[in-house]
């Protein structure tokens, strides 16, 4: 059986749970369902939030994607669609027996708190995935790029709505459809979505497997059974980066050039991001027995390591520039949160100070040298951390 007669057979199954949900559209069916029965309009309302640290929904020129060949990539391609056609982890996000209690009502304050952000901001960020894959594979003509957004929306949705159901026993739920309709979204070119999100599927890679492992090490630091989840989550992550990385593979152009800086960009905004954003959650890291600027230092080794696979540069993050000015990054954000709570004239003032410093240490981040490297003719990874 082709590729492409697979793709035509995939029908709905039935399912009652997003876990065992065969296509994106029943496994967002099944959550709109859920939303009908209970929802929490805080949490879908943070989910709504629209800052620098926060997951955006994108669009992009989709006739641009839909012209894509693949032929170049031809033998890789269909190896990747046959795996993720194979389905491993359908029906494994839901609840089964290794799902511990959780006391919500004695979780420490902080933690709950900073937890709770954390599992509403994933909950966006899978759904951002899921639209934007969605929305391909229903505009799209190309049989090759539909089928694998298809499957990759299938995947992202099937995540939402298990931080979803995690999120329903702290008596939240975020609203995925009314984000769908109501949510900001930006639109960024078809180069820009491939760094963007081949980045973002691979660091989420490397964040998932270093905490799996730290807490597979040290169990006693797991406050909550979603994290024994994490290996087979991170390996749809791993997936679709690959896809990713494929796409760019179609056209030597995006990785060379003048694109390198756009390259440069993106990893830096990436890695800068997630820096500020966890340091966000002091609670958060201090339960889990993990030292922010260690995880960080963990997660920035890996993904540059997995990224050497398309990319021609890696970030230098051994200089000894690169830890202060993410330092001063996160001192400078820190500072513009308080300012905008003060308010008033003086409020303002700060904000402005706090602004400029943080755009002149992400300046200055970007102005130590990158290090080059040959990239291998073949680009498939396997999971290896």
């Amino acid at each position: 059986m082709n590729a492409h007669t697979k793709h035509n057979e995939m029908r709905p199954s039935g399912a009652t749970h997003t876990a065992d949900a065969t296509t994106v559209e029943e496994g967002l069916a099944i959550a709109e369902a859920q939303d009908r029965q209970y929802n929490d309009e805080m949490a879908t309302e943070t989910a709504m939030a629209n800052t620098l640290l926060t997951p955006r929904f994108y669009t992009t020129d989709f006739d641009e994607l839909d012209a894509i060949d693949v032929s170049p990539v031809r033998a890789d391609w269909d190896k990747l669609i046959d795996q993720m056609e194979a389905d491993p982890n359908k029906g494994h996000f839901k609840k089964n027996e290794d799902w511990d209690h959780v006391d919500w009502e004695g979780m420490d304050p902080a933690l709950k708190k900073e937890f709770i952000d954390f599992l509403i901001s994933s909950c966006t960020a899978e759904f951002s995935g899921c639209v934007l894959y969605k929305e391909m594979k229903r505009r799209g003509n190309n049989r090759d790029i539909t089928q694998l957004f298809q499957l990759m929306a299938r995947d992202e949705a099937r995540h939402a709505g298990f931080i979803n159901d995690a999120l329903r026993e702290a008596g939240l739920r975020v609203n995925l459809g009314f984000l769908t309709q109501k949510k900001k979204y930006t639109y960024f070119r078809p180069k820009f979505i491939y760094y963007a999100t081949y980045l973002s599927e691979k660091i989420g890679y490397a964040r998932y497997i270093t905490i799996y492992r730290h807490l597979e090490a040290n169990p006693q630091h797991r406050f909550h059974p979603i994290f024994k989840w994490f290996r087979e989550w991170c390996n749809d992550e791993f997936s679709h980066g690959e896809a990713f990385a494929l796409l760019m593979k179609t056209d030597p152009k995006l990785t060379s050039g003048k694109n390198v800086y756009w390259i440069k960009f993106f990893l830096t905004a990436v890695y800068a991001t997630m820096y500020v954003r966890d340091h966000q959650r002091p609670a958060f890291h201090k339960a889990l027995g993990v030292d922010p600027d260690w995880y960080a230092h963990e997660v920035f080794t890996k993904t540059s390591a997995l990224t050497k696979q398309i990319f021609p540069i890696t970030l230098d993050i051994e200089s000894p520039k690169w830890q202060p000015l993410l330092e001063k990054l996160q001192k400078a954000n820190a500072d513009l949160d308080t300012a905008r709570k003060e308010g008033g004239p003086m409020g303002v003032m700060k904000r402005l100070s706090a602004q400029a410093r943080a755009g002149t240490a992400f300046v200055r981040l970007m102005l130590i040298p990158s290090k080059s490297h040959k990239v291998p003719e073949n680009v498939r990874l396997e999971p290896a951390y």
